[in-house]
C-alpha cells in the first residue's frame, strides 16, 4: 500500500499476534470485548446471544472458501445493507479487497500448523485521508439457534465477511452504530476513492430518451474504469424503509450495480422485445435474494427467447446469489439515487488523461473572544430565517463537546438574538450569512491555459463512533468556489464571482464536479450555520498539476525590498473585460495579449490567437503605495521573432476612486483601426479590499 498505515487505537496486529503466539493463548480484544457493549447501545441483545470462535461454530473454518465473491455476503439481522452493498462492490475487484484484507494468505487458517493460529485478524479502512489498521479477535456473536447474528457467508465455514463486519463495527463504536448509513461513505472507507452521489429525476428520464442514454453512457464508462456503483430507492413521505414495491424492489435498500451492458441481438431480439438494441443493468441485492419481477427477471419471458449458450456469448450471465438483470428504462423508472465511487489509485478517472489529487486539512474554529478588540475586528450577526436546516446546536449533549465561548454563541443564535462574531474566527457559515461567510477557511488553486473539469470533495471527521455517547450527528456542510483576481495571494474579503457551489448536507462527504475556465479560484469549505466547529479535509482532483494552499493572511506578505518602501494606502481591483477592433479590414488578425501595469507590478493575459475582439475577462488586484500614479493597459501583438505593441490606455488616479467602467481608446494605435479597451476599476482605502 503506497500510503502510510496507522494502527487504530494504537493496537499493532503484528506485535499482538507475536505476543499471543509466544504465550500460547488466543487473542482477546480489550478494546472491543465480547460483551453487550460491543453489540448495542440503545437496545438489549436478543435472548440467547453468545460469542463463539469459528472453530466452535463449525469444523475446519476458513477465512476464504474458493476465493472471495459477492455470494459470501448475507446481511443478517442488522440494518446495514448500505455497508453490505459497498462490500459486495469491493468483493468484485481483487485489487480493492486485498487492501482492505491485507496479508490475506498469511491470515488464513493453516490446519497443519494450528500452533500458528492466534485468534487475531486485522482489516484496513480509509478514514479522513489515511488508512487505519483495525485489529479484532475472532469471537463472533451467535444467536440462540447457533447461527451468526449478523453478516455471514453462504458457505458456513467461511468467515471473512463476518470478521470484516466486526472490524468495521469496532471502527464505528459498536454493531448498532452500523444501522442506517450512507453507501457513499462506506465506499470511501473501503477504497479511499471519491463518491459522487447522483439524484435521478425519474420523470425526466422516463420522458427523455436522450437523458436516459447519457446516464447509461456515464455509468457504463464509470463501470468500465472500475468505478463502484450502487443504487437505491428513496422512500417518499409516508413510505416506510424496506417496504417492498409490487415489482419486488425494496425501498431504502442499497443495491450494487455489477454490470452495465448494451446488447445488439438482431432479428431474434427484435422478435422478443421489439428492438434490436438493449440497454441492461445487472444488480445485486445484499440480502442474497432476487425478488425483481419485471422484464429480464429470473423467470421472465424475455429469457425464454435465448438459450444459455447465447446468453453467455453476449455476456448476459448471473454470477452470484442475489444478482439479477433489469432493463435500464426500468432502472430509471424505479431508482432515485445512484452513487458512483471513482478510485484514487487508478489513472483513468477521465479516459483522456491522468488525474492528480491534492489535499489540505483545515478546521472550522472560533477566535478567542476579547473585550478590547477594535470595532473593525467585530461584526454583528443576527439569525437568518431563510434556507434554514435543522440546527445541531440544539442537542445539549453536543454542546458538552464545544467550548464555553461556542456554547454561549450557539444559545444566543438559537434564541434569535444578535451576537458578536470575531472577524478572526474561521466558522462563518454558508454564503447566506453575508457578514460572516468570508471568515471561513480559504484555499486557493489555479486552472492553467485551458478549460478543465475538476472534482472537489469536502469531508468532515466521522461522528458515528460518538453515537454510543449520545452524539454522532454530522454537521451540515458544503463549499463555495469563487473566481478571484489572477494575482491574489491573500484572503478574499469580497465576493465578486461565484464559479461553483455544492449542496449542503449533514453528510460526512460532499462532492462537486465542475468545469472551470482558466484563472485563479478560492474554495471556501463551510458549515451551514455560523459558529459550528470541526475538522475537515479538502480533496481536489484534476487532469493537470494543481497546487492547493490555504490563504491565512488578510494582506499579501511584502518582499524584503518592499519593506523599505512606503506602506500601501489604497487597494484597487482592475477588471480587464475586452478589447475591440484590433485590426483594420482585410488584414490578418493578430495574436494578441494584454499587460496591466500598476507601479512595479505587471499582469499579463494569455495569448488570444487571431482574435480581433478578445474577451480577456481578467481581474487583478493591486496594493498601491502611490495612489496618484496611473494604471496602464497595453495591447501587444505576438510575432515570430519579437512582439510589438498595438497601443496603450491609461486609467488616471481620479478615475479609480469609485467603481466604474471605462471604455478607452488605444493611444499610439499602430493598426489604425481605432481599437478600444473596456476596463472596470474600483478602489478602497481599506487594504483588505472590503
Amino acid at each position: 500500500m503506497s500510503e502510510r498505515v496507522t494502527d487504530f487505537q494504537g493496537q499493532s496486529f503484528y506485535k499482538l499476534r507475536r505476543a499471543c503466539l509466544r504465550r500460547g493463548v488466543l487473542f482477546k480484544d480489550p478494546v472491543f470485548p465480547a460483551a453487550a457493549q460491543s453489540l448495542f447501545y440503545k437496545r438489549a441483545p436478543p435472548p440467547g446471544v453468545t460469542w463463539k470462535r469459528p472453530q466452535e461454530i463449525c469444523k475446519d473454518p476458513r477465512l476464504f472458501v474458493d476465493g472471495i465473491s459477492t455470494r459470501d455476503l448475507h446481511q443478517g439481522s442488522l440494518g446495514n445493507c448500505w455497508m453490505v452493498a459497498a462490500i459486495s462492490c469491493l468483493a468484485s475487484e481483487p485489487t480493492l479487497w486485498k487492501k482492505v484484507i491485507p496479508d490475506h494468505t498469511d491470515q488464513e487458517w493453516n490446519p497443519k500448523r494450528q500452533d500458528l493460529y492466534a485468534g487475531i485478524f486485522h482489516f484496513r479502512f480509509w478514514r479522513f485521508g489515511r488508512w487505519l489498521d483495525v485489529v479484532v479477535d475472532d469471537r463472533l456473536p451467535v444467536s440462540g439457534d447457533g447461527m451468526l447474528l449478523f453478516c455471514r457467508s453462504a458457505t458456513p465455514r467461511e468467515f471473512w465477511s463476518a470478521l470484516l463486519e466486526k472490524a468495521y463495527a469496532k471502527l464505528n463504536g459498536c454493531y448498532e452504530a452500523l444501522e442506517g448509513g450512507n453507501t457513499a461513505e462506506a465506499l470511501i472507507d473501503f477504497t479511499g476513492g471519491v463518491s459522487e452521489p447522483l439524484s435521478l429525476d425519474r420523470g425526466t428520464l422516463s420522458r427523455h430518451g436522450d437523458e436516459r442514454k447519457a446516464l447509461f453512457q456515464m455509468l457504463a464508462k464509470a463501470h468500465e474504469h472500475k468505478a463502484l456503483i450502487t443504487s437505491s430507492i428513496r422512500p417518499a413521505e409516508g413510505e416506510t424503509v424496506e417496504s417492498v414495491l409490487d415489482c419486488g424492489l425494496v425501498r431504502g435498500h442499497a443495491y450494487g450495480v455489477t454490470a452495465v451492458r448494451k446488447v445488439w441481438r438482431g432479428e431474434k431480439l427484435l422478435k422478443a422485445t421489439g428492438t434490436c438494441r438493449l440497454f441492461l443493468a445487472r444488480m445485486r441485492n445484499p440480502w442474497g435474494t432476487t425478488d425483481w419481477t419485471g422484464a429480464w427477471s429470473q423467470r421472465s419471458q424475455e429469457w425464454q427467447q435465448m438459450s444459455r449458450a447465447e446468453r453467455e456469448k453476449i455476456g448476459l450471465v448471473v454470477r452470484d446469489v442475489g444478482e439479477f438483470w433489469m432493463d435500464f428504462e426500468d432502472f430509471c423508472r424505479y431508482f432515485t439515487d445512484v452513487v458512483v465511487c471513482r478510485l484514487v489509485e487508478r489513472t483513468l478517472l477521465w479516459p483522456r488523461a491522468h488525474w492528480r489529487e491534492v489535499r489540505c486539512y483545515g478546521e472550522w474554529s472560533p477566535a478567542l473572544s476579547s473585550t478590547n478588540q477594535p470595532p473593525s475586528a467585530v461584526c454583528m450577526l443576527s439569525r437568518r430565517k431563510e434556507n434554514q436546516v435543522e440546527e445541531p446546536w440544539g442537542n445539549k449533549r453536543h454542546l458538552k463537546q464545544v467550548s464555553k465561548y461556542q456554547s454561549k454563541y450557539a444559545e444566543e443564535l438559537n434564541r434569535g438574538r444578535e451576537v458578536h462574531v470575531d472577524k478572526r474566527s474561521r466558522c462563518g457559515g454558508c454564503i447566506n450569512h453575508k457578514d460572516t461567510f468570508l471568515h471561513n477557511p480559504q484555499f486557493m488553486f489555479d486552472v492553467q491555459d485551458h478549460e478543465e473539469e475538476v472534482l472537489m470533495c469536502l469531508q468532515q471527521e466521522d461522528q458515528r463512533i460518538r453515537r454510543k455517547d449520545g452524539g454522532g450527528d454530522n454537521l451540515p456542510i458544503g463549499f463555495e468556489v469563487l473566481k478571484v483576481e489572477v494575482n491574489r495571494s491573500s484572503r478574499v474579503q469580497r465576493v465578486v464571482e461565484q464559479a461553483a457551489s455544492s449542496v449542503y448536507m449533514d453528510s460526512r462527504s460532499i462532492t462537486l464536479k465542475a468545469t472551470l475556465a482558466p484563472g485563479r479560484y478560492v474554495v471556501l469549505p463551510t458549515t451551514f450555520q455560523p459558529g459550528a466547529t470541526g475538522h475537515f479535509l479538502v480533496r481536489l482532483f484534476s487532469h493537470s498539476h494543481v497546487q492547493l494552499r490555504e490563504l491565512k493572511d488578510d494582506l499579501p506578505s511584502p518582499s524584503l525590498f518592499q519593506c523599505l518602501l512606503p506602506q500601501p494606502t489604497v487597494v484597487t481591483t482592475v477588471h480587464l473585460q475586452r478589447a475591440t477592433v484590433l485590426s483594420p479590414p482585410k488584414q490578418t488578425v493578430p495574436d494578441v495579449y494584454a499587460i496591466i501595469r500598476c507601479e512595479s507590478a505587471a499582469i499579463r493575459t494569455r495569448v488570444f490567437k487571431a482574435e480581433g475582439n478578445p474577451e480577456f475577462n481578467l481581474r487583478s488586484i493591486f496594493y498601491r503605495r502611490y495612489p496618484d500614479a496611473h494604471i496602464s493597459v497595453e495591447l501587444w501583438s505576438r510575432g515570430l521573432l519579437w512582439d510589438s505593441i498595438l497601443g496603450r490606455a491609461r486609467v488616471h488616479p481620479a478615475e479609480t476612486e469609485k467603481s466604474r467602467d471605462h471604455v478607452m481608446e488605444l493611444q499610439g494605435d499602430r493598426s489604425g483601426s481605432g481599437g478600444r479597451v473596456c476596463v472596470e476599476t474600483s478602489s478602497s482605502v481599506c487594504l483588505t479590499d472590503l
